[in-house]
């Protein structure tokens, strides 16, 4: 790594301000910083000094996002295969291998659209990169169905990028979760590309095949024809966006969120006791209604509920920041994503709507805990003076 490390230093010089490529120092920056530390050092007033900076902490998020990835490029070929009626002449990696050259292309659009574009506005501003997109580049791949053209993908993570995370200042200015509004821009905008049985699983281009039955276990459930088989959903063997069926990958990236601090743990824990409420009390006035008769525990792996809970819902710019705040922001999440699932069968995925929504009123959520805050403290005041 010294020769790496040799090279950037060696090169700096010519990208700063006035130098003959001065116009590739934000690249050379944050290429830079993507491997090292550099040797910057404060030089006045009180500063904290840690080892882990935003791009450790994207890389780390990015890191729990692994086991989701895989999980999705091993089912995207078991689905294909599954479908074609070729499963039982294929082995673990023909599968994972089918899998892995169908979703490489979308992490490649998601990231070259969408760095292509930090590093010109990094570059107009004169500022450093932003790192923020490192996760974001991830995450849209991942929440979209395995048939979406790699146009829409390109377009879509634009949007996002330009019009959500750009013209508020950029990373850690967003008010909305980028992924998120990718996802719902295809929604609306192209939305027989983001519905429908043949979105989520990867024919080939074997548009007719006899027998074939790609549905998602909450389309099924939402038809009022509810047979969710628990353990493929579990595990993550059934139709459905790319890194959002694996609810076993999740928890594992969960898991490594937590322990590392990363990710709010009241979030996430506040937006499955939130579901696990409105499945409650759906399921208590259910009658003949199928979907709503559904067990709480079953909406968890079933859609994108375990991976907005865990991946999408714990984004720190778009989120609340009060501790309190995290408690009822998660839970009331929880409770608008089945809500809108069960109730609403015009938006079949509740998730990606209820969290966008609490994104929009995650400020208010804070501003009023910190103002109850400042009341009570002035209020104890008073009574001890």
């Amino acid at each position: 790594m010294k020769f790496i490390q040799k090279f950037f230093e060696d090169t700096k010089p010519y990208v700063q301000k006035g130098a003959k490529y001065h116009w590739l120092h934000s690249v050379h920056d944050g290429m830079f910083t993507l491997f090292f530390v550099q040797k910057n050092t404060s030089k006045s007033g009180s500063h904290i000094h840690d080892y882990i900076d935003l791009k450790r902490t994207m890389g780390i998020v990015v890191l729990a996002l692994i086991p989701a990835l895989l999980m999705g490029m091993y089912n995207t070929g078991y689905q294909h295969f599954a479908a074609i009626g070729e499963l039982a002449n294929t082995n673990f990696w023909e599968v994972f291998f089918y899998g892995f050259l169908r979703v490489v292309p979308f992490i490649l659009v998601s990231y070259i659209v969408g760095l292509g574009i930090e590093f010109v506005f990094a570059q107009m501003r004169g500022h450093e990169i932003q790192e923020g997109f490192l996760v974001s580049g991830m995450l849209i791949p991942l929440i979209m169905p395995i048939n979406t053209p790699l146009w829409m993908v390109a377009i879509s993570t634009a949007f996002a990028v330009v019009f959500v995370k750009e013209v508020f200042g950029g990373t850690g200015m967003n008010i909305w979760n980028p992924a998120l509004v990718a996802r719902a821009f295809l929604f609306f905008a192209y939305p027989s590309q983001m519905s429908g049985d043949s979105v989520w699983v990867s024919l080939g281009g074997q548009k007719a095949i006899d027998g074939f039955s790609g549905a998602t276990p909450m389309a099924q459930a939402a038809a009022g024809h509810p047979n969710i088989d628990i353990w493929n959903s579990f595990i993550g063997l059934i139709p459905g966006s790319i890194g959002e069926t694996s609810t076993l990958a999740i928890l594992i990236g969960a898991v490594i969120l937590i322990m590392t601090g990363i990710g709010s743990w009241k979030i996430i824990f506040s937006t499955f006791a939130g579901g696990a409420v409105m499945g409650l009390i759906l399921t208590a006035f259910a009658g003949n209604n199928a979907y709503m008769a559904l067990p709480f525990w079953e909406h968890f792996i079933i859609g994108g509920f375990a991976f907005g809970a865990v991946f999408m819902a714990t984004d720190p710019v778009s989120g609340t920041q009060t501790e309190r705040g995290k408690w009822i922001y998660g839970f009331l999440i929880g409770i608008l994503a089945i809500l809108i699932r069960v109730v609403n069968p015009a938006y079949p995925e509740g998730m990606m709507l209820a969290i966008l929504l609490m994104n929009t009123f995650a400020p208010l959520i804070d501003h009023y805990i910190v103002e109850g805050s400042i009341k009570k403290r002035l209020k104890r005041a008073k009574v001890n003076a």
